[in-house]
């Protein structure tokens, strides 16, 4: 099989995963893995606005779900104040005086769970 034929074989795998359904008492729900998701993200988001959700897989683990906003008014998106300065702006605290070495301690930590 030359590789133009296993990536033919892969793109139509990868779509029959995205169209596999798992159904409930009451959803069903469309898988899509990462790749998947990331290269038709437009179409997923569309299938949300209809009222969908999406599992979305990696290596065929469920990681998170895309739900619709059930309630538009529940999500509100607001900008920051006038004179708010931007995240990379924001003085950082002064670092803690500790009598401890930090680095001993996540040593200590990590030897711990071997």
């Amino acid at each position: 099989m030359c590789q133009c034929e296993r990536a033919g074989l892969r793109r139509i795998w990868e779509s029959r995963l995205a169209q596999m359904t798992i159904s409930s008492h009451n959803i069903v729900m469309k898988q899509v893995g990462i790749a998947a998701l990331k290269s038709r993200l437009s179409e997923y988001l569309r299938a949300v606005r209809r009222g969908e959700t999406i599992s979305v897989l990696d290596r065929q683990t469920p990681v998170a779900q895309i739900v619709p906003v059930r309630r538009r008014e529940i999500l509100r998106i607001r900008r920051p104040a006038p004179g708010t300065p931007s995240p990379n702006r924001v003085p950082l605290p002064r670092p803690a005086k500790l009598k401890i070495d930090i680095v001993d301690l996540l040593l200590e930590e990590r030897q711990g769970h071997r």
